[in-house]
């Protein structure tokens, strides 16, 4: 069961080693790899949080206001870009055995595509997140990026 808690594991300081896919649509497209920062802090006594994620060889930035609604128990992440100066439709979801799965609806170069966002691998000094496209509507996923997130050595949750 979800709980307003299941991000505390992601407060304070993270490196974060990113794989993406050229194309986001394209299965056959080719992967890059860079590395970033990611900086999380809880708004809400904890029952939301807002992180920064720094990726210097994209002179991009990104922040993901999340909030936990106690009544439905989900979680919705709301995910804006510094490129587009935009926020973007929120994912909805939860936590389930130590793993989250958040959905949505948006659009990619001109098709609507369902969005879902995974969480796993969750601990104190590491986690890993996934996004995939579906273009129709959730039947097959093509998992366009990948954040492996770690602990600056020396630093602890926070």
């Amino acid at each position: 069961m979800s709980s307003p808690h299941d991000f505390d594991f992601f407060h304070g300081d993270w490196e974060v080693r990113h794989r993406r896919r050229t194309a986001f649509l394209a299965p056959d497209s080719d992967w890059e790899e860079f590395s970033g920062t990611s900086h999380c802090r809880p708004l809400f006594d904890g029952t939301a949080n807002i992180d920064e994620v720094d990726m210097p060889p994209l002179s991009a930035k990104g922040a993901t206001l999340r909030l936990f609604d106690p009544e439905t128990e989900r979680w919705s992440l709301n995910w804006a870009s510094s490129i587009s100066g935009t926020l973007f439709p929120p994912v909805f979801g939860r936590f389930e055995g130590g793993r989250g799965e958040f959905h949505g609806d948006d659009a990619y170069d001109g098709k609507d595509v369902r969005v879902r966002f995974l969480w796993s691998d969750v601990s104190a000094a590491s986690a890993r997140w996934e996004q995939a496209f579906s273009v129709d509507g959730g039947d097959t996923w093509l998992t366009n990026w990948i954040m492996e997130f770690t602990r600056p050595s020396g630093t602890t949750a926070g």
